[in-house]
Order: C-alpha cells, then structure tokens, then sequence
C-alpha cells in the first residue's frame, strides 16, 4: 500500500516555468530606447551655441500674439507692441508701450521735468534728439528719427529697453516743431503719439533763466564750466549771484512772442491726444506729476529728481533794473508776473 502511494511518474516532476509575455518585453525595449534618446539628445543641446537656443526660444515668444484684452478699446491706438532691431525684448514682448513727446521751451523747467520721468522705472525719456539740425531737415529727416525712437533703437543715459512701458523724449519748439507741425501732426495720429506740453505761467522768470543761462555759457563762472542743470545748493548760489539788466523797450514784445508761440503749438497738435502741463503747477502740486503718469497709462510711481532750482526767491532779487521792469509791466496782462511766486 505505501509502495503504491510512493509512486510518482518521473515527467511529472519536471517543473514547466510560465510563458514570459512578449508585451512586457517590449514595452522594456521601449523604455530603454527613450532613455538613451533623451540622453543623446542633451548631449547634442550642449554642444548647440546657447545663443541659438535663445533666438530660437525668443522666436517662439514673438510668435506668440500678445493679449490686450485688459486694454480699453479706445485706447487700442495708442498701444504698441515695439520689435526692436538691435535687442530682443525677451519675456517684455508683451509689455505694451506708449509712445510720448514733451514739446517745450528752453528754460520752462524740461530738463527737471524729464529727470522726474525717467525716475520711474517704466519710462524712457531720451533728451532733446532733435537739437542736431540734420535730424529736423525735414519731415523725411524727423520721422526717420522718430521710427527709430519708438522702436526702441535709440540709445542714450535714460534708455530701459526691455521693459519699457513709455518711451519718448523732449521736444524745443524751435527745433523744427513749428516749421514742420503739419507733417509732425500727422505722424503722431497715425503712430498714437501722446503729446506732453509743458511751459512756464510766469514767462519773466523763463526770460530771466534765458539770459542768466546765456551769461553762464560766455563765462562759465562754474570752475570754467558751463551747466545748464545743477545738482548741489552750492553750484546752485554760484549760478544765482548774477543779475541780468533786461531790455525794457521790447520786453513786452518779446513776453507776447513766446506766449503766442506756445498758444499756436497747443493749437497745431489740438487734434492729437495731448495734455497740457504748467512748470509752477508741479512744482506746488505734486499731483500733477500723478496726473501725467494717468494720461500715459503708467503705473502710479513716487517721482523724484536730483536737480536743484537756480534762482529762487522774489524775482525783485534777481534782476538789475527791477524799478523799471515794473513800471513797464505795471497795468500790463502781464503784471501779474510781478507778484506769482513759488518755492521749489
């Protein structure tokens, strides 16, 4: 009985393992071709210039439309989206720009103005670009420069490039702007250039500041150098210790000359988006300051400046003949520039 139970057939002891499945076997041949792909293929980017890498990268970006769903539509024409030849914006492709013009007068307070400008972070103010005669030659000439200007490719101490969100300069009416207002006009409603005017209220104290200015370029009383701006009270008292004799006889003449020049600028660019700013308005209100920032659509930023005010005071302190400059202007429309007065 235990012999029969201890009999066993020798094949059934043979252990047959299971069938490996031909799935899994590829699917383990796959993963391991990817792996030594990817491997392979870091091995090639490393040895591409990274320069490449990034143009093509940046490409990719510029190719992306950007979204300007948060834009009003009434401002949709004053939005740009600038493609710089000389840099590539990077990551601020999108940013939109604004594009701007401070149009003024020599001594109205525009070399302070623009430093307060280009304190904030966003904004590009490239100084008078159209002081060299042959970028105002003519309209060909002025908008040459102005393309250049607004996409980015001008260079100077006040450029941000990448991240821009204004970019502008200033503009004497002297330099070309009244002899070429037509075409300029034209270009900036084409182009949605927003037009900052800025002058003097008290136009006897810009006239002083004119001459006082002019003293200084013949004399150079700073250590032989002649500054138009100052950063210091020191180089400040220097500048103000001159006193200029003013021309009595065609004072009033000249007063009405530059106030009639400023009406007909506003009157010419009257039909571009523009706004009007007063030098002693800013300096007593620093809202006004809030109020540009709003006209260019601007984030609201704290601006400041370094440069420090030249003459100050009474103007019956500043000039020479001051008994006979008030009896010329006394009973004038323009007595009342005897007494405003402002600290800065």
């Amino acid at each position: 009985m235990i012999d029969c139970l201890c009999f066993f057939n020798k094949e059934a002891l043979v252990l047959k393992g299971p069938k490996k499945s031909p799935l899994l076997l590829r699917l383990v041949v796959l993963a391991f071709a990817m792996v030594c792909g990817v491997y392979i293929c870091s091995i090639c980017l490393k040895q591409i210039n990274p320069h490449t890498t990034a143009k093509f990268l940046n490409m990719r970006i510029f190719d992306q439309p950007c979204n300007s769903s948060d834009i009003e539509e009434w401002e949709m024409h004053y939005v740009h989206y600038p493609k710089p030849e000389t840099f590539s914006r990077e990551e601020c492709a999108c940013n939109p720009v604004r594009y701007f013009a401070i149009f003024s007068m020599q001594r109205s307070g525009s070399g302070w103005f623009e430093t307060l400008l280009n304190s904030h972070i966003n904004v590009s103010s490239n100084g008078e670009i159209f002081g060299k005669k042959e970028r105002r030659a003519n309209i060909s000439a002025i908008a040459q420069t102005l393309d250049k200007v607004y996409n980015l490719d001008w260079f100077s101490s006040a450029s941000k490039n990448e991240c821009n969100a204004a970019v502008g300069f200033k503009w004497m009416l002297n330099q070309g702007v009244m002899e070429h207002h037509e075409g300029i006009a034209e270009y900036f409603k084409q182009n949605g250039v927003h037009a900052i005017f800025l002058f003097r209220r008290n136009l006897l104290r810009r006239m002083i500041s004119v001459l006082a200015n002019s003293y200084d370029k013949s004399n150079k009383p700073l250590n032989g150098t002649h500054k138009s701006h100052v950063h210091s009270s020191v180089e400040a008292k220097v500048l103000a210790k001159y006193k200029p004799t003013i021309n009595a006889t065609t004072l009033i003449a000249e007063l009405k000359h530059v106030d009639d020049r400023a009406i007909r600028a506003i009157d010419y660019f009257n039909s571009t988006r523009h706004i009007v700013v007063y030098y002693e308005d800013v300096v007593g209100n620093r809202t006004k300051l809030k109020e540009v920032q709003d006209f260019l659509r601007l984030p609201y930023r704290e601006l400041t400046s370094r440069q420090v005010k030249i003459h100050s005071g009474h103007l019956s302190r500043q000039v020479q003949n001051w008994d006979e400059i008030y009896e010329v202007l006394k009973g004038t429309k323009y007595e009342s520039f005897l007494h405003l007065d402002y600290q800065k």
